[in-house]
């Protein structure tokens, strides 16, 4: 299932803060805490996969569709197919990513996943509607960055694509042109590695049990990769949440990025000063002003 973006293009908006009767909360958690139901919406089941590691331990990672949608489609056929269950997570570098897949590269794929190239790192504005949250601070790696739909985003003429934040989800691949099908997958587990953006597919984001990757021993091998001195984080199951009993089924929401809420979210960002930030940054990186999520109430 591919999602299109039914937004209607939005010139960069002003982050004005929300009308309110008295002064709205000084920081960001305070925001979100007092933030009405009409701010968020609701994270589709089927845009979410539920890692299971050795132990129990889970990592629930949210999906882009419409950002690569054709490397997500293969990751939906590989969960669906339960490829994932006894591979293993086999590389956590330092101030870097944790890396997971079949460490022999040797186990077969399932039958009809896509074909991916490096035109995939992108998606292209044209014949979009789009409505974009602009975030109007000078960034490194890209003339425009943003929001839309949920999503951070970094732009470039026609040009828009996921950036490599802190626990944002990318696709390894091997050498160009290999774009990788969506079996390899990493986590940044360190400062976003905002270099690979466009070299590589991002694909979405761990939105719970981040905790469970950031932490595990580094690999002592090129890469961090485990050596065969080091064990390998065995994965027991890999499944599309809207796959599970429904019991079983998380439930998750995101801050909707077009509302006046989101506006006032990012101006706090960029603005703080409160009991503890004596001085104002006046500024904000697209990767410092994480959408937030939260359980779904």
């Amino acid at each position: 299932m591919t999602h299109s973006l039914p937004f209607v293009l939005a010139a960069a908006l002003a982050l004005a803060p929300i009308p309110a009767d008295s002064a709205p909360p000084a920081t960001p958690a305070a925001l979100i805490a007092s933030s009405p139901a009409s701010a968020w919406t609701n994270i589709p089941a089927e845009d979410l996969i539920v890692m299971t590691i050795e132990g129990g331990a889970q990592i629930i990672v949210q999906f882009a569709p419409a950002m690569a949608p054709r490397h997500v489609a293969n990751i939906r056929m590989l969960a669906q197919a339960h490829w994932w269950d006894g591979t293993s997570i086999n590389r956590v570098q330092d101030n870097y990513v944790a890396q997971w897949g079949d460490a022999t590269e040797k186990k077969p794929l399932p039958a009809g996943l896509l074909q991916t190239s490096a035109a995939d790192y992108t998606v292209p504005l044209a014949n979009r509607r789009l409505h974009i949250t602009s975030l109007p601070y000078p960034d490194a790696y890209a003339p425009k960055t943003g929001f839309v739909a949920g999503w951070p985003v970094a732009m470039d003429g026609d040009a828009v694509w996921l950036p490599h934040c802190y626990g944002y989800v990318g696709v390894g691949r091997n050498l160009s042109p290999d774009a990788g099908t969506g079996a390899e997958l990493y986590a940044v587990i360190g400062q976003a590695p905002r270099q690979l953006d466009r070299n590589i597919a991002v694909v979405g984001r761990v939105i719970d049990g981040m905790a469970h990757l950031s932490s595990l021993p580094r690999g002592s091998g090129e890469l961090g990769f485990y050596t065969g001195s080091e064990r390998p984080v065995p994965i027991v199951s890999v499944r599309l949440a809207s796959d599970l009993p429904a019991a079983q089924q998380p439930h998750f929401q995101q801050m909707d990025t077009t509302s006046p809420i989101f506006s006032e979210y990012l101006r706090l960002r960029a603005n703080r000063k409160d009991d503890f930030y004596e001085r104002p940054a006046g500024g904000v990186d697209l990767c410092n002003a994480p959408v937030p999520v939260r359980p779904r109430p």
